[in-house]
């Protein structure tokens, strides 16, 4: 075969968008090193890639699933510090004895070296304790 046009693989992978695709896989592969299964006559890779399609010289099957693959990401979730995840667990026990759905925040803030924090009183109301006889809403 002289030179490959699209006719001669659209026979082999009937929709052209399939055939974009594994044929620049193919030619990927060539790019890092894979083997030939025909001569390359001084053709470059995308080329080399129709003939092998147009020829079966490669098994389409194997191409397909390379593409998959390549196209794939996988996201790594990030786990929880343990610092953290002591945190939630001391939110989730207090919003329970708080009667369940009641919403809780803790801050810490210095003020004169008193450390403050958030209470949350039996109406659901935040309150920020600055110092012991005194507080804010």
């Amino acid at each position: 075969m002289a030179r490959v046009t699209v006719e001669d693989c659209v026979v082999k992978i009937p929709n052209r968008f399939d055939l974009v695709m594994i044929a620049s896989q193919r030619a990927r592969g060539i790019s890092a090193g894979a083997q030939l299964t025909v001569d390359r006559d001084n053709d470059k890779n995308p080329v080399v890639a129709l003939r092998e399609i147009a020829e079966e010289t490669v098994e389409l099957g194997d191409l397909e699933e390379e593409l998959i693959k390549s196209l794939q990401t996988f996201v790594e979730m990030d786990e929880p510090e343990d610092e953290e995840v002591d945190m939630l667990a001391i939110q989730q026990d207090m919003s329970t004895e708080l009667g369940g759905d009641a919403p809780v925040a803790m801050f810490e803030s210095s003020l004169d070296g008193d450390d403050g924090a958030a209470e949350a009183d039996d109406a659901g109301d935040i309150m920020v304790v600055i110092d012991d006889d005194e507080a804010k809403d």
